[in-house]
């Protein structure tokens, strides 16, 4: 009787799963705008908690929130701590019991909160006429460092940077007006003048002091500050751009501010032309860990981790001969081992080194992984995604390598989603060099049938399309209808060593364009795919390689360009000109040729391709007008061509319904050529 029952049991769950299966289909765009995303862990003094922001959308509302949830690094006990919708920035208090985190529940600018965890409300801790970020706790913990955007002529009186700030506004005057290199950036003017420091808030008389009160510049121009301050609490190390106007050139560089208050700003890196970034300091005080780059016109020059010693002033390289270019990194809590991320072989992975230099270790590899942080001796906390598998906080045991998947905001979600299956090869390329490309199969694949291709050319062009779920260029969202999509990681990839990722430096597109053909050609050898049903799609160089391909061959049934860049003349109109010659190779006053033989806009009497051209009004980047070019031209040759223009999005598409309605447009278009 108990076999039988048994039998009857597992027949139960069986139908169970079947039943599972069966409800399983792809993914959708909306579905994806409902999925939720845990950002970064920030973990307790004593590494037994950890807490992060998670934001989530409303896709009829078009609107998102964000609050902080707190979890139990040892059991994964979860709960919700805030519920304004506006609350991000979580910094832990030294001795573990308050949180410091900006809000901007009360309708203005964010501001500073303190949450203690035994129990109350929040209580607003700052009230200033302009928002604050990056909140720092002093070792004391008395005082809180945060950085704000502030007005050039504020000089410490804030009633007076209100008067400021309500004469701006009411003005009826709407020109900008600058003789800087530097005037805008991504989406916004700088005209105004806008300048970032470093304050601090005394939590007990309510003071707020401006640490670089003489200072004229900026921090990071995509947001944020990179700071740290000192275990004694009287230096803090931040990294800032430390040219003048008309900013011919940016170089960001190590400074040293006193806590003071006095303003004696002490640059550290003077001596680099390039941009040093991420100040840590070691648990003594006695080390500044920083990046280092060394070629100013590259922004995707490797970064090398530098030990600064504090007392002598001597540095040390610590992954100059190690080909990877190194980020957020951290300290053991010993001081001896150092922890950082890299991307590596289009996977972002953890990695130690000794701090004293040597050999480095992998700690973890898949996927990509973000925000790890130590919780303990043995485990590390970090948040992990893949191209099947959103954020979510996962923990690892550094001893014996045991992964945990701590959070599941998505699990309602992800358990009924159909994912297409993921196969990572290694194709000849250009020069018969090695490139590395996912293959994302459709739902329900056929290994029988030949399929439709989407050809998926990522951005940048140093950047990859790694093993991460990627929230705009979704590659599940691609194969869904029934298309097999790659992501080849063509010459000028990074993650695939130095020499890989600047090989195009001054041409982009003779290699990458080979390697995206020889990618079709492995697809077609394996006998994957329907050469007659071909697409290519790209956004930003994306689409600059889009408007190449459409030059240069007929091989493909429709073309996707998403911002992408048509007339390389016409990026130098773009927010940040000054070394588009060392990246084309020239410019439209020297080496005129040698630009004109990579621009896309030189080979539109070979245009025959039908293209979908997608582009937003606030984009700096990528100017609005090449969009136009392209598509007017494409029109006036009397091709196919559709134009979708989006007067209220930048260089991505960040809203809600705008993202799904892109989707609508791209599955539209590949269906009209390629068929599903």
């Amino acid at each position: 009787m108990k076999k039988y029952s048994l039998i009857i049991l597992i027949l139960f769950i069986c139908g169970l799963h079947t039943v599972n299966a069966q409800n399983k289909r792809p993914i959708d765009p909306t579905t994806l705008w409902e999925m939720q995303r845990p950002g970064n862990p920030v973990v307790s003094p004593d590494g037994a908690l950890s807490v992060f922001a998670v934001t989530s959308y409303d896709v009829e509302g078009n609107t998102s929130a964000s609050n902080l949830y707190l979890m139990h690094n040892e059991t994964g006990n979860l709960r919700q701590i805030t519920f304004s919708g506006r609350d991000s920035g979580p910094a832990w208090s030294p001795d573990g019991k308050k949180l410091a985190f900006v809000s901007r529940r009360h309708g203005g600018p964010g501001q500073v909160y303190i949450l203690d965890l035994a129990g109350g409300e929040a209580r607003k801790a700052s009230d200033l006429p302009v928002g604050v970020y990056g909140l720092k706790w002093f070792p004391d913990g008395k005082r809180i460092a945060f950085a704000a955007n502030v007005l050039p002529d504020y000089n410490g009186d804030w009633d007076t940077h209100r008067q400021l700030q309500k004469r701006m506004g009411e003005s009826k005057v709407t020109a900008k007006v600058t003789e800087n290199n530097m005037y805008r950036y991504w989406d916004r003017w700088l005209t105004d003048g806008h300048v970032s420091r470093l304050f601090t808030l005394d939590l007990y008389t309510k003071e707020v002091v401006d640490l670089m009160p003489d200072d004229g510049n900026f921090f990071g121009l995509m947001g944020g500050v990179s700071y740290d301050i000192s275990p004694d609490g009287q230096t803090i190390a931040v990294s800032k751009n430390s040219t003048k106007p008309p900013y011919e050139r940016l170089n960001h560089a190590i400074y040293l501010v006193p806590t003071d208050g006095s303003g004696r700003l002490t640059n550290i890196t003077a001596d680099n032309p390039a941009n040093d970034s991420n100040p840590v300091y070691s648990p003594d005080g006695r080390y500044i860990l920083y990046g280092k780059q060394t070629i100013y016109h590259f922004y995707a020059d490797k970064v090398i981790m530098v030990l600064y010693d504090t007392q002598t002033g001597s540095r040390t390289e610590l992954t100059a001969d190690i080909d990877l270019d190194a980020e957020q990194w951290f300290w053991s809590e010993d001081g001896r081992t150092i922890y950082f991320i890299a991307e590596d072989r289009a996977m972002k992975s953890i990695f130690s080194i000794p701090a004293r230099g040597g050999n480095h270790t992998e700690i973890f590899r898949g996927g990509t992984n973000n925000g790890a942080s130590l919780a303990g001796i043995r485990h590390m906390v970090f948040s992990h995604n893949n191209l099947s598998a959103p954020p979510e906080i996962y923990k690892l045991n550094m001893r014996n390598g045991d992964l945990t998947k701590m959070t599941g905001f998505n699990d309602h979600l992800v358990e009924y989603i159909h994912w297409g299956e993921i196969e990572n090869v290694t194709y000849k390329g250009a020069n018969g060099a090695d490139i590395q490309m996912f293959i994302n199969y459709p739902p329900d694949y056929d290994p029988n049938k030949k399929y439709p291709l989407v050809v998926m050319i990522h951005g940048g062009p140093h950047g990859i399309f790694g093993d991460t779920f990627h929230f705009r260029w979704n590659s599940q969202l691609f194969a869904a209808p029934g298309y097999i999509a790659i992501l080849p990681n063509f010459h000028g990839s990074t993650s695939f060593g130095q020499d890989f990722v600047q090989s195009i430096h001054g041409n982009h597109s003779e290699l990458p364009f080979r390697d995206i053909m020889k990618a079709v050609d492995y697809m077609i050898d394996r006998d994957l795919v329907d050469e007659t049903r071909m697409a290519a799609t790209g956004g930003s160089y994306g689409g600059y390689m889009v408007s190449w391909i459409a030059g240069h061959t007929d091989r493909f049934a429709a073309l996707i360009n998403h911002a992408g860049v048509y007339d390389l003349h016409l990026q130098f109109a773009s927010d940040y000109s000054a070394n588009r010659m060392y990246q084309y190779g020239g410019s439209p006053w020297e080496n005129f040729d040698q630009v004109n033989a990579i621009n896309p806009s030189q080979f539109a009497h070979n245009f025959t391709t039908p293209m979908l051209v997608i582009h937003g009004e606030l984009d700096y980047r990528v100017p609005v007008a090449h969009g136009f070019m392209v598509y007017n031209i494409y029109k006036n040759m009397g091709l196919d061509a559709r134009l979708v223009y989006f007067p209220d999005e930048n260089h991505w598409i960040l809203n809600p319904q705008n993202s799904i309605y892109w989707y609508e447009e791209f599955y539209n278009w590949l269906d009209r050529y390629l068929g599903q």
